[in-house]
């Protein structure tokens, strides 16, 4: 699926501003409320999530269904045109309406979907209405509690007699913040149109040596300008497959990155697709990037920020990639769901590598459990198999040109341990598709949980090991040399594979402000102590590749007696103030090359 241009075959409105609002049922949408006005409607703002936008608890806390709602238009000369309608993200369930005709619906909260309007939209103003459904549960993706069902909100056990609220109770520790996400677009294309460009690209010395393939609709004849940043033509193709060659090739690297500009046409359609010539690959235990070892320096993610939630926000994506390369990072992980598509093709053109992941996050039903009993088999349990499916189909066919992408994530902290044989059962056939699904091939992991390692034969299967870990923090927690022995005892264990290790998360929760002159859990001296301690160890292993911090900033969660306000492992505060160690990583993140640390 194109991102939708502008160009000169292709018209683009955008839908954002303020919609009509209103909270609906918990379980089920009525059809006839999208066929007209929706009465005493809110005013909401899209793109953004809806629940910090008004104030109460019944309105950030909303279970089940909301309503939005605008007329929109087509000017005249546009008619004969085929007509889309196309969508960022839509958190978790949306089912849309024109003129109170349902025109489809899509599961899944963090890709784009869009349904052709061509013969259904009419003349004047049309009726647009967007029903949405935030309830996460065991066929979701992030996995959520069943039926509303709720956790206590305590230490303590339940009141006999007492009935709780149904509410959304993620399997995640992060808020589940709903609604029109991302940007709402119409967009047009000719009735023959190309459909979806793949490029492939790779290194023939000096040269870049580029496959392709173009998908069309229609009759046509297809043919392909290779242009530079200075918009001087490199190279040219014809036909719907093939290969360019760009000679001398200026390759896209992290920190310097370099984009040329494939422009197709086919019959009267045209479309532009910026792509970087770069290599990716995992050789023994390094990793490669245009043949050179590669060391991740960065942090785990979220689409996360005041008032807009989970919203698209382009001023503090380009504040986040700022505050990044000022501290020396050169990359990231989309934790716990591909990001949106223009902060892709911003670390495109700023040079940030990007580990893309899926929204399988709490597919594990044993997460924390303690006592007796046999453990529970996630994979029996959940519903989550064919949807994580269609997700890494989808995230994949998306990001698939994006030159910032390097790997590929299938899920975070599953349950690998707890019945091993299941979990491999799950994931081996996911890792498949994965490979499969991307015409690049690029290598593929999941994010592995603090666990009995040694139980896990899942991890191995994959192409790096990933690894979530927090020895200081919810292990040994103060006790920073234990941390380190029990840390090295993990990576000898890990090494033995002959594959890449890097810490995709690792951290501990810091107030801003909370200061001592002996660092104790919760002050910023601590999180540094904590890195520090941890670097000690990491430094002394060649297999180890990467270390993203936990977090890049503070950011929301639901109310629990594990967290404050959130969740504060940020090196950031959540208003992208630095704290005590965002200084500390600045230092040392200078110092270590992109490139080499340890070959």
């Amino acid at each position: 699926m194109l991102y939708p241009k502008l160009s000169q075959s292709r018209a683009l409105m955008d839908l954002s501003g303020i919609w009509d609002f209103a909270l609906c049922g918990p379980d089920t949408f009525d059809d006839a409320i999208a066929g007209a006005p929706l009465p005493k409607p809110m005013s909401i703002a899209v793109p953004a999530s809806y629940n910090d936008q008004k104030e109460g608890v019944d309105f950030r806390d909303h279970y089940g269904w909301v309503a939005y709602q605008r007329t929109i238009s087509l000017p005249a000369p546009l008619a004969e045109e085929r007509i889309l309608l196309r969508f960022g993200a839509v958190a978790q369930y949306a089912k849309v309406y024109l003129n109170g005709a349902l025109l489809c619906e899509h599961k899944g909260g963090f890709l784009p979907f869009e349904t052709e309007i061509t013969g259904k939209i009419k003349p004047g103003c049309n009726l647009l209405t967007v029903a949405v459904d935030n309830k996460v549960d065991y066929g979701t993706l992030p996995v959520g509690n069943e039926d509303g069902s709720s956790m206590l909100g305590g230490m303590l056990a339940a009141v006999p007699g007492v009935t709780p609220k149904r509410q959304n109770m993620p399997n995640f520790d992060f808020f589940n913040y709903a609604g029109i996400s991302r940007p709402v677009k119409l967009y047009t294309t000719p009735k023959s149109y190309i459909a979806d460009i793949t490029l492939i690209p790779s290194v023939n010395g000096t040269d870049g040596v580029v496959h392709y393939r173009v998908d069309t609709v229609g009759t046509g004849e297809v043919s392909l300008s290779i242009k530079d940043e200075l918009g001087q033509e490199v190279a040219v193709a014809a036909g719907p497959e093939g290969s360019f060659t760009i000679p001398n090739v200026q390759l896209w690297e992290p920190h310097a990155a370099y984009l040329y500009t494939a422009e197709v046409t086919f019959g009267t359609d045209c479309y532009a697709e910026p792509f970087g010539v770069r290599t990716v690959e995992v050789r023994g235990a390094q990793f490669l990037i245009n043949g050179k070892p590669f060391y991740f320096k960065g942090f785990g993610k979220h689409e996360d920020s005041n008032y807009h939630g989970r919203g698209l926000d382009e001023v503090l994506n380009v504040k986040d990639l700022s505050l990044m390369k000022w501290m020396g990072a050169n990359s990231f992980r989309t934790s716990h769901y591909p990001y949106s598509e223009e902060m892709m093709y911003l670390c495109d053109r700023e040079g940030i590598v990007v580990i893309d992941e899926t929204p399988a996050v709490g597919v594990n039903l044993n997460f924390g459990a303690a006592g007796g009993g046999a453990p529970r088999d996630t994979y029996e349990l959940l519903r989550t198999k064919e949807h994580h499916q269609d997700v890494i189909r989808d995230m994949i066919a998306r990001d698939k040109n994006h030159a910032c992408v390097v790997m590929w994530s299938v899920a975070n902290e599953s349950d690998t341990t707890a019945v091993p044989d299941s979990a491999v059962a799950y994931y081996k056939p996911l890792y498949d598709l994965a490979h499969a699904s991307d015409p690049q091939n690029r290598p593929v992991t999941i994010v592995g949980v603090q666990n009995d390692y040694t139980k896990d034969k899942t991890l191995p299967l994959f192409d790096v090991i990933c690894l979530n870990r927090y020895y200081g923090w919810y292990v040994y927690g103060g006790d920073l040399g234990a941390a380190q022995q029990a840390l090295a005892l993990e990576l000898d264990f890990w090494q033995k594979l002959g594959k890449p290790v890097m810490f995709t998360e690792y951290g501990a929760d810091t107030v801003a402000g909370l200061h001592l002159a002996t660092p104790t859990m919760f002050t910023e001296e601590y999180q540094v102590d904590f890195y520090e301690a941890t670097h000690a160890v990491t430094d002394r292993y060649a297999c180890f590749v990467g270390e993203q911090t936990w977090n890049f900033a503070d950011f929301a969660t639901i109310q629990g007696v594990m967290r404050v306000d959130g969740n504060k492992k940020g090196i950031f505060t959540r208003d992208r103030r630095p704290k005590f160690a965002a200084h500390y990583f600045k230092k040392r993140w200078t110092e270590i090359p992109n490139f080499g640390y340890k070959s």
